[in-house]
């Protein structure tokens, strides 16, 4: 995906591709950062964007093509003659040093004053609030501690952008919630761009200003979290950013804003909005999000929506909401969530009982192809 050129950006990314022998880990990549972004590359395991991140680093040197950071073309630059710090999955924090000396090991190691050196280090353990650990060593840490200890460290040379590579993936999940709004306030009060590389969807919708979904070494889609996940433009993406239901059809009508689509794994005519140019007969892919189905015991009042019979094959309590998956009449199942809005120990449904789904044409989505 080639975004169009931006002069003012502050990281620009053109034509870069990564070669190993014969396998292509990154091809031929376009992209604009802003400054002050916090920007993430999503993607499944050899995606190529670690690779890309340490093309960044100066780690590894594309194949071809050029980067520039704030006006500088940085693409044959060493590592350390970089304005860029990179956070490691890993953390990669010495065991044998205590908190505080190893936040100052890079400054030391570039014989900065030491005055300087101490006024840094109270800044940024205060930024990262570690003040009551400073003498402790690494294994007297929790894995979130040991994670600011490390993000300190990349913090404290004071880089133009620091790139974080898997940097939540050994928290437990509650802890790693707790550290995304974190690190979102510590990115906002220093005003550094951010480049984070994750394979989880709702880190990545939960820290970014915009995302990258990434695959096969390319960039399927570029957008903020919400445009990514409401609007996306491939099945690829649909699929993996979330849970999605698609269902194959033959569009039989078409107006300026909303089609019908004959899909025979629904069983009737399903109505999606669609501002995209679609003929009458052309095959399309209709999706809508679990979140985005009514389920109900009666019968809904007619609409222009979609309203089909089903019976609850399969069903899970999470606590903030349910999930259903509901086997049609057709025989195709649909996944199906719930917010449990209210407190109580029944369930809305049990298992075998015959429910109605319904939604929105609104709520549906057309995606048109393949990738």
């Amino acid at each position: 995906m080639i975004e169009a050129a931006n002069p003012d950006s502050f990281i620009r990314i053109r034509g870069v591709s990564k070669h190993f022998g014969d396998f292509v880990a990154v091809d031929d990549i376009n992209l604009d950062i802003q400054k002050g972004e916090l920007f993430a590359i999503l993607g499944g395991s050899g995606c190529g964007k670690s690779t890309l991140l340490r093309m960044l680093a100066g780690f590894e040197e594309p194949t071809s093509g050029t980067m520039e950071i704030d006006g500088v073309d940085v693409t044959r630059q060493a590592p350390y003659e970089r304005p860029v710090n990179m956070m490691f999955q890993s953390y990669a924090i010495f065991p044998h040093m205590n908190v505080e000396k190893n936040i100052a090991y890079g400054l030391r190691k570039e014989r900065v004053a030491a005055n300087e050196v101490d006024e840094r280090v109270s800044d940024v353990i205060r930024l990262v609030q570690l003040d009551d650990f400073r003498a402790r060593k690494p294994d007297q840490l929790s894995g979130g501690q040991r994670q600011r200890v490390a993000l300190a460290r990349a913090l404290i040379k004071q880089p133009k952008v620091l790139l974080l590579d898997e940097p939540l993936a050994a928290l437990d999940k509650k802890l790693r919630e707790h550290t995304q709004f974190e690190l979102m306030n510590i990115q906002d009060e220093l005003g550094i761009t951010f480049i984070v590389v994750t394979h989880d969807q709702e880190e990545a919708m939960t820290l970014s200003t915009r995302i990258a979904v990434m695959d096969r070494g390319r960039f399927l889609q570029v957008g903020p979290p919400k445009e990514i996940y409401e609007y996306p433009k491939s099945r690829f993406v649909a699929d993996f950013i979330g849970t999605i239901n698609t269902f194959e059809g033959r569009v039989t009508s078409a107006g300026d804003e909303t089609i019908s689509v004959d899909c025979p794994d629904v069983g009737v005519e399903v109505r999606a909005l669609c501002t995209e140019d679609v003929k009458v007969g052309q095959d399309v892919c209709v999706a809508v999000r679990p979140e985005k189905i009514f389920i109900s015991r009666e019968e809904p009042e007619e609409d222009e929506g979609v309203r089909v019979r089903g019976i609850v094959d399969d069903l899970g309590y999470l606590g903030n909401l349910s999930l259903y998956r509901i086997h049609l009449e057709t025989g195709r199942m649909i996944q199906v969530s719930r917010q449990n809005r209210r407190r109580s120990h029944k369930r809305f449904v049990e298992w075998d009982d015959k429910v109605w789904l319904s939604w929105r044409p609104r709520s549906a989505m057309i995606i048109q192809g393949d990738d």
